[in-house]
């Protein structure tokens, strides 16, 4: 398999950068999840690996060897699109065998492709069927399955749940997910959807305004976004955000009336503007506890798996706290906060973590 290399590429549309001097390497044989929002250049950067873009600068390797200028048909890669690419009036099986007869791969072989992404994807029990009489979730199915089936050592997947229904996009996602972990190919997986990303990458690369701000595994980034956008952009809800009027400097010391203790942040405390907590980073006990803060519930819902999502005033600052379903269903009006340390994220005035 390939690793893609990417060595200052850039694209221009007019005056427009789409994507900007992107300098980053997608690991062979992993899944790699370019993750933001729209207009922010992954598209296009997806475009350009798969050959359907030329850079305005810079230059694209698949392993040793470049590419940049190298037409797609050439490159060996495998694409799925938002709108799922089948063959009309023709059965399942027929959709998945017709890219492998141009290869001449043995029937033996071709069956064996066939029957074991069928197995993965749940369409053994469709493979007869046309796929006129199929759901547009399965058919997408059908394209995911075609791409893997023809073994090419990429593949690109550009959104390609993202125009499904709802329960379709649950038990789609749940097959990509077993299926990637079986792949040996290189995945270059493009989605909006932070909820996507975390479930199927290996690693993500947060994109925003055509350049990557951060990547790394998507754990590392959830628990350790280096920028308000990340914490903001990743997350369900995102990052509790707490202005400059709750924090004091004093040397390299910070305090807030949000937390009892003292933190040393060193040379780094001067440019301590704003600090951020995840929603599930804030303890919350019905009964004031030593250096716990008073806060006001104005709002309780019930999330997934049973944990309450609670809406707190803390004066005139409002945070979100995500907490147990022993603990929510009990909490009434007024509640009792802390934050530990190791939850509390700061950041500068340009947005960046400490």
């Amino acid at each position: 398999m390939y690793d893609i290399r990417l060595e200052g590429v850039t694209k221009k549309f007019g005056d427009f950068t789409a994507v900007d001097n992107i300098n980053f390497t997608i690991p062979k044989s992993s899944v790699t999840v370019l993750l933001g929002p729209s207009g922010c250049g992954k598209t296009t950067l997806m475009r350009m690996i798969a050959g359907l873009e030329s850079p305005t600068n810079g230059k694209i390797f698949f392993g040793e060897h470049e590419v940049t200028n190298v037409p797609t048909r050439r490159r060996n890669i495998g694409m799925v699109f938002q709108y799922p690419v089948i063959y009309r009036g023709t059965s399942v099986r027929k959709n998945l065998e017709l890219p492998l007869l141009s290869e001449k791969l043995s029937k033996a072989e071709i069956d064996k492709r066939v029957d074991e992404v069928a197995e993965i994807l749940d369409l053994k029990d469709v493979l007869k069927r046309f796929v006129e009489e199929l759901d547009n979730g399965t058919r997408q199915k059908i394209a995911v399955a075609r791409e893997v089936a023809r073994q090419p050592r990429i593949i690109l997947f550009d959104e390609p749940i993202t125009n499904i229904d709802l329960t379709s996009k649950l038990e789609l996602k749940r097959s990509m997910k077993e299926l990637f972990g079986r792949l040996q190919q290189t995945i270059v997986y493009v989605t909006h959807d932070q909820t996507e990303a975390m479930t199927l990458a290996d690693q993500i690369a947060l994109m925003q305004d055509g350049v990557i701000t951060q990547s790394d595994s998507p754990k590392e980034i959830y628990d350790k976004p280096n920028s308000q956008f990340a914490g903001w952009f990743l997350g369900n809800p995102g990052m509790n955000f707490v202005p400059p009027e709750f924090i004091k400097v004093s040397g390299t010391k910070i305090t807030s009336p949000l937390f009892s203790q003292t933190i040393d942040l060193g040379s780094k405390a001067a440019s301590a503007d704003t600090f951020g907590v995840r929603a599930e980073g804030i303890s919350v006990s019905g009964t004031e506890e030593k250096g716990a803060v008073q806060a006001r519930v104005t709002r309780k819902a019930l999330g997934a798996g049973g944990q309450y999502l609670l809406d707190l005033a803390v004066g005139s600052l409002l945070i979100k706290a995500r907490v147990s379903h022993s603990v929510g269903r009990s909490v009434q009006n007024s509640v009792w906060t802390t934050i530990a340390s190791e939850n509390i994220t700061f950041f500068d005035k340009s947005g960046t973590a400490l």
